[in-house]
């Protein structure tokens, strides 16, 4: 099916106007081809008001179906292969799945020239706007904890659950988008990969945003369903201090989040991550090892990160994380957890070395966060943690 996506893809890319519906129903795609018209009526004629945002590679608009359906229109260019690849990419990978923690794909347009995705509309739009947004929604700790095992859950079914296995490749806070009740739905599916358990790793182009990529990725290309724990790291560690990674501000110190975690681990004032709009009022269990869980899911190698239905267990305290040794090997750290009788640990990353930062990365096609603005930034290096200091 995704060769034929391919071809797909192509013959679109040389300008080949007979490809239309026929040839994705021809795919055997589980999803609904929407008209133009219907689309149009829908946004107002795509009407500037109704947009939600611009990227690189086309718009979003909001619109409201016949029936009342309240939708969100993601425009992809026709002119740009990268749109076109995106455009079959996430039609392919997602059209099949459904989970609670997964944005719900409602269907595609391909008339008129066009490369319309159709998706259910999130009321209170991305993570990132809520973390830090000027009208963002009040996040309180117990929102934090319910997004973040949100997000853990949606890679669990997409690593695990899923018939058809995946690796996401550009988890973010612009990538994780909330309901009306703040429920956390990971979107934009256009760079991700089938992942095949016989492979211990896949050489790819890289492609993703600087600053949640896993060093072996980034460095390498060597991508595995560990790259996007790393990348889940890089987001718990933000959930909980209400920072951005990549967002420079403040002291040069708070620039690179997880880098500034690890020295606060070392002096034993880790809890001065937590974010002060909090006041106070949080959870402090729920807290400590949403912040154990970051560092344990960014650790340098790949191997010893925990796969996603281990980080559930441990932010729900059905696993928990005894420490943190130093490493003077390859890598920095090591780790180990205690997990209930009768639960297997696994995983099939490769391991590759990290040397210096790199900015060797490429940026995706209008995802729902090209809605809201990137923050410039560089790789994540990781320093040594000890959680047997007292700050726990």
């Amino acid at each position: 099916m995704l060769l034929a996506l391919g071809l797909y893809a192509q013959k679109r890319c040389r300008g080949d106007k007979n490809t239309r519906e026929r040839d994705l129903r021809a795919q055997g795609l589980q999803t609904v081809c929407f008209t133009w018209r219907q689309l149009q009526a829908a946004t107002n004629n795509f009407d500037e008001a109704k947009k939600l945002g611009e990227g690189g590679f086309g718009s979003v608009f909001k619109g409201e179906l016949s029936d009342g359906t309240i939708i969100a229109v993601k425009q992809l260019s026709a002119k740009s292969c990268q749109g076109n690849r995106e455009f079959v990419n996430e039609i392919g990978m997602i059209s099949g799945l459904n989970h609670p923690n997964l944005v719900k794909l409602y269907g595609c347009c391909v008339e008129k020239n066009q490369l319309l995705l159709v998706y259910e509309y999130m009321e209170n739009n991305s993570l990132a706007l809520a973390l830090n947004g000027e009208s963002a929604p009040n996040l309180d700790w117990a929102a934090r904890q319910r997004i973040c095992v949100g997000i853990a859950r949606g890679l669990e079914f997409l690593h695990e659950g899923s018939m058809i296995r995946m690796v996401h490749r550009d988890i973010k806070t612009t990538n994780v988008l909330l309901d009306a009740d703040l429920n956390a739905k990971i979107s934009d599916f256009g760079l991700a990969r089938l992942h095949e358990e016989e492979h211990t790793h896949i050489s790819t182009k890289i492609a993703g945003t600087i600053g949640y990529m896993a060093p072996e990725y980034a460095l390498y290309g060597e991508l595995t369903e560990k790259a996007d724990v790393f990348s889940f790291g890089v987001v718990a560690m933000e959930i909980v201090s209400g920072k951005s990674n990549t967002k420079q501000k403040g002291s040069a110190d708070h620039v690179w989040l997880i880098k500034w975690a690890r020295k606060l681990q070392q002096t034993g004032d880790i809890m001065d991550i937590i974010d002060p709009v909090l006041e106070g009022d949080f959870n402090r269990k729920e807290a400590e090892r949403m912040i154990k869980v970051s560092l344990v899911c960014t650790n340098s190698s790949p191997l010893l990160r925990p796969t996603m239905s281990e980080v559930v267990q441990m932010l729900e305290g059905e696993i928990e994380i005894t420490q943190v040794l130093s490493d003077p090997g390859l890598y920095e750290h090591n780790f180990s957890i205690s997990k209930p009788r009768g639960t297997d640990t696994h995983g099939s990353s490769s391991t590759s070395g990290l040397t210096d930062q790199t900015e060797t990365t490429m940026k995706s096609s209008v995802s729902s966060t090209d809605l809201y603005p990137l923050y410039p930034g560089s790789m994540i290096l990781n320093s040594t943690v000890d959680f047997s200091s007292s700050a726990f």
